[in-house]
């Protein structure tokens, strides 16, 4: 039986299925848009956040939205409603951001980034923040190891595809964006360096 989804999380569901199917209708002037273009080629402010709400095909939405699902509805409940949005902002600015400064070090051919991946894996560094010992299974293999012990992984595997540029199309630097805004959000409510504030 799924545990029932929390608000915050539904909403995000909600409003990415509901763009995935206004893509199946306007397609090519939404990507043109509100995809996150470079900014030698296309840029405008709001795509920093708009590309999260884009996907790159059903596959594509589906994963995102069971990692939505699974991992996104279990912070909600930990850090609560409105911290819980704004971090998984934070996570989507963030990969936005890391994205925007890759492609524009190593001047690739113009495409445009979409998905929620950037949100995602803030919210499994989050995942493996507060519950680090809780068990995740992967399905292939299928080993179950610790969280902080998949997210690591994930990680490395996320930075090494990246400086290769294995799995080309994948926006690998985006999801390690995230990642790193999440980390640096729960620090700054952690009241860690570089930050101070109050602890949570």
């Amino acid at each position: 039986m799924f545990p029932s989804i929390p608000p915050v999380t539904q909403i995000l569901i909600i409003a990415n299925v509901a763009v995935f199917l206004l893509e199946t209708v306007a397609g090519g002037p939404m990507f043109q848009l509100f995809a996150l273009w470079p900014l030698s080629s296309g840029f405008l402010p709001w795509q920093v956040v708009t590309y999260g709400f884009l996907h790159g095909g059903l596959t594509h939405l589906l994963l995102n939205m069971f990692a939505l699902y699974m991992f996104g509805g279990e912070i909600e409940r930990v850090v609560g409603q409105r911290r819980y949005l704004t971090y998984y902002f934070v996570c989507v600015l963030s990969a936005a951001i890391a994205q925007l400064l890759v492609t524009a070090v190593l001047a690739a051919p113009p495409y445009p980034t979409v998905g929620a991946s950037g949100g995602v894996f803030g919210l499994l560094l989050a995942f493996a923040m507060y519950f680090p010992n809780r068990r995740v299974l992967l399905i292939i293999p299928p080993i179950p190891m610790p969280a902080w012990l998949f997210v690591t992984l994930f990680g490395i595997l996320e930075l090494y595809f990246g400086v290769t540029g294995t799995q080309a199309g994948v926006a690998h630097f985006a999801h390690l964006g995230g990642m790193v805004g999440g980390y640096l959000m729960i620090r700054h409510w952690r009241g860690r360096p570089p930050f101070g504030g109050r602890r949570y």
